[in-house]
């Protein structure tokens, strides 16, 4: 993976970051731009979920030591699974055969992956069969959904996924004083807990003003986790422990789907502040 483009060394570090925080989730959807150029990153993410030496850097795969990685290349790795569109739609009856495959235990390691292509392909009858699956995986299963396009996927499905991208859409532009502080405030709870009126009044109004602050406030942090050095104006982030970081983008991806459906906004910041105060 000679002359990587900015885009894919930031990917690559923020993979690498996720081992190494040992903060893996069970489920992610990560945008491509050129599929054929860009599968084999994430097959080097899917190298580094299963290999039975815990290798956390991209560079160190591929050592010689086991055969898993040249399975994985060739696609004959057991415990890989990659499903794609049978014609225009991925169907219900190849979600069933894979959660049927994916009930017994994995024979080879200690976890088993699988990924489905254009995953904007799942029709509403597909996406329920997988819906339980990504809702309460068994232990050790980890789904990788990929797309050209999140919002092309169903909702029920994208709030379900941690989003990884190797589209350039980490442009954060100018990030408003307001925000900048309101994130200082995020990483030391107190802070937050003091300013609480201050914040609900200037900030985080309404719904729609929520959504659109957590959005940046994750994007800032996947920015800053993939390019520390980046810029001048988020340096106030250096000396924070990666998986705080981690910590809050789980908590913003877990929480932001159900301020859709949460009619009473007050209590869904309450919650969503009572878990961001409990991160150490």
């Amino acid at each position: 993976m000679n002359d990587l483009t900015y885009v894919q060394k930031k990917f690559i570090n923020y993979i690498e970051t996720i081992m190494q925080s040992n903060k893996l989730s069970h489920s992610y959807l990560i945008e491509l731009g050129d599929s054929s150029l860009e599968f084999p990153f994430v097959l080097s993410f899917v190298k580094m979920i299963v290999c039975p030496k815990n290798v956390t850097k991209v560079a160190s795969l591929d050592c010689g030591q086991c055969s898993i990685c040249r399975f994985i290349d060739e696609n004959s790795f057991l415990d890989l699974k990659i499903i794609e569109a049978d014609g225009a739609q991925i169907k219900k009856n190849q979600l069933l055969s894979l959660k049927d495959e994916y009930q017994n235990t994995s024979l080879i390691g200690k976890r088993r992956v699988y990924i489905i292509k254009d995953a904007e392909k799942l029709n509403p009858s597909s996406a329920n069969t997988i819906l339980k699956f990504l809702e309460e995986p068994e232990e050790g299963i980890v789904a990788i959904l990929l797309t050209k396009n999140r919002y092309q996927v169903l909702e029920t499905i994208l709030s379900r996924c941690q989003v990884l991208s190797l589209l350039d859409t980490t442009d954060i532009g100018i990030v408003d004083d307001n925000i900048l502080l309101f994130i200082q405030y995020l990483l030391h709870p107190s802070d937050l807990f003091i300013h609480y009126k201050e914040i609900i009044e200037t900030i985080l109004i309404d719904k729609e003003c929520a959504k659109k602050v957590f959005n940046l406030v994750e994007k800032i942090f996947i920015y800053y986790l993939s390019y520390p050095d980046g810029r001048d104006d988020l340096s106030f982030l250096n000396g924070i422990e990666k998986k705080k970081f981690l910590d809050y983008i789980t908590i913003i991806e877990e929480e932001l789907p159900k301020l859709v459906y949460n009619i009473n906004y007050k209590l869904w910041l309450d919650s969503i502040y009572s878990r961001f105060m409990e991160v150490k």
